[in-house]
């Protein structure tokens, strides 16, 4: 490509909107501000994965639990530096989905926004199951179905209403999560520095090796968490979707996605060393809260009480991510003719409500399936929202690669916020993502996520062949489309 031919692209972006000028909006009211979107990027770091799923990862892993959060943290903010740099390449609602249609092809692209999708769809069933377990805390009488039932209508509408209630939603749920957080690091220091409490005699660092080491069960039970792990990471992402509907995305985004290491140091990695050193891990298992468990040893009046009411709300916020996201992605797919173009339409309110509807209508599945098998039911939905979110994320990590290829070789114009070291990060967390793959293979428990997988993808390599008979140009590839930023 030449120079003049370069010169020329950096003109057709500018008179799209990528620098300047008027480009087509895609409908969306810009509600979320600066304020709401950094603290749903907090908030998609702080969920039901690490409140009730730590629980069973340390009965499994031990103290080592907190080595694999902070691994695979650095693999999460390799990931999210690469949605980064194409976020602001190209900040467009439906982020990831747009840009594996981009660089891989229209059918990635149909698959990547179907499968993510289907990952908020079991989310939300997930995040239900967690909120009436946590109902359970103060009212055992209560069937979980009903409890989810009733937190599945309530965030349903309040998602309809528009899109400023759901980032008010968002700021003040993550404010509760993140202020919740930091008081349990600051009390647990208290216990481990000045001996108060019930726990007080029993709290210290030794506990992190006294008991059979920081490796109790072997290095290889502590990689068989990843998985776990890995969905505790789920919703991180979620960023890249607000992009459609942000003020000013070349500002927010960035600062966003900058502050992920903090967090994932503070809120994971920090918070599961406190809570580890107050109390020994043999005394965490499957099914509750680490911090509640925790809170409950120390104490304090009404302090498991007061934590239980908070991991209450990371669930029903997360859940709310989730029907929020997957209206979104569906209006993505209308658009691009790969669902019903019904999906397309905006209520007066500026919200994809039919895509919502649809999306909490699937979610109820959830409250099927804790009606019908209540015990296992967290087990079932994680396993296949892991496996959906792996694809989801090698489709920004492979997308990334293929876009600094196109960068260095003069085809596209360079992101002002760059991927520290280029793909290098991209490739590494490639690799570690297909690790992952292969141990969810290996666990005879977690496997049977690839066999629905298995049945999801083909389900839609049949639907894209009904498309690609009925309409061949919706199948064909097309160049981005760049709307104005900020």
């Amino acid at each position: 490509m030449t120079s003049a031919q370069v010169d020329s692209k950096y003109d057709e972006h500018d008179r799209n909107g990528v620098v300047g000028g008027d480009a087509p909006e895609e409908g969306y009211e810009r509600g979320l501000g600066s304020r709401q979107v950094q603290m749903i990027a907090i908030g998609g770091a702080i969920g039901v994965g690490l409140f009730l799923n730590a629980g069973a990862n340390i009965a499994k892993a031990g103290p080592s639990l907190i080595l694999m959060y902070a691994i695979a943290g650095v693999i999460i903010f390799f990931i999210m530096r690469a949605l980064g740099e194409l976020l602001l390449y190209r900040p467009v609602s439906g982020s990831f989905a747009e840009y594996s249609r981009e660089f891989l092809g229209p059918f990635f692209g149909y698959f990547t926004a179907w499968t993510y999708w289907l990952m908020w769809v079991v989310t939300g069933m997930a995040e239900l199951t967690a909120a009436a377990i946590y109902i359970h805390y103060w009212f055992e009488s209560i069937p979980q179905w009903v409890s989810a039932l009733v937190f599945l209508v309530v965030l349903f509408v309040a998602n309809l209403i528009s899109v400023k209630l759901f980032g008010e939603i968002e700021f003040w749920a993550s404010m509760i999560k993140v202020t919740a957080l930091i008081g349990m690091i600051v009390v647990g220091l208290g216990v481990l520095t000045f001996g108060f409490s019930a726990a007080g005699d029993t709290a210290s660092v030794t506990n992190l090796w006294a008991f059979d080491g920081f490796f109790p069960k072997g290095i290889g039970s502590s990689l068989m968490t990843l998985q776990g792990v890995m969905f505790a990471y789920l919703a991180v992402e979620l960023v890249g979707v607000t992009a459609g509907e942000s003020e000013n995305p070349e500002k927010t985004l960035p600062k966003a996605i900058n502050t992920l290491p903090w967090r994932i140091a503070l809120f994971y990695v920090g918070a599961l060393t406190v809570i580890l050193c107050v109390v020994k891990w043999t005394e965490f298992a499957e099914g509750v809260s680490p911090f509640v468990k925790a809170f409950a040893m120390i104490g304090i009046p009404a302090g498991a009480g007061i934590v239980n009411f908070v991991v209450l709300t990371a669930a029903l916020s997360s859940c709310n991510s989730g029907m929020y996201s997957t209206g979104r992605m569906l209006r993505n797919l209308g658009a691009n003719g790969e669902a019903p173009r019904a999906f397309t339409k905006l209520s007066a309110t500026k919200t994809p409500a039919l895509g919502i509807t649809i999306s909490v209508a699937f979610m109820g599945i959830g409250v099927v399936l804790n009606y019908v098998v209540p015990e296992k039911a967290f087990a079932y939905v994680t396993s296949v929202a892991t496996a959906a979110g792996i694809w989801t994320w090698l489709m920004i990590l492979i997308s990334h690669v293929l876009y600094r290829r196109a960068v260095e070789a003069g085809r596209l114009p360079a992101s002002s916020f760059p991927a520290p070291g280029g793909a290098v990060g991209s490739w590494i967390a490639i690799a570690f993502l297909l690790f992952v793959t292969g141990l969810i293979a290996y666990d005879a428990d977690s496997r049977v996520c690839l066999y629905v997988m298995a049945g999801w993808s083909a389900a839609l390599a049949a639907g894209w062949f009904v498309l690609k008979a009925r309409n061949p140009e919706v199948t064909s590839r097309r160049g981005p489309e760049f709307e104005k930023v900020g």
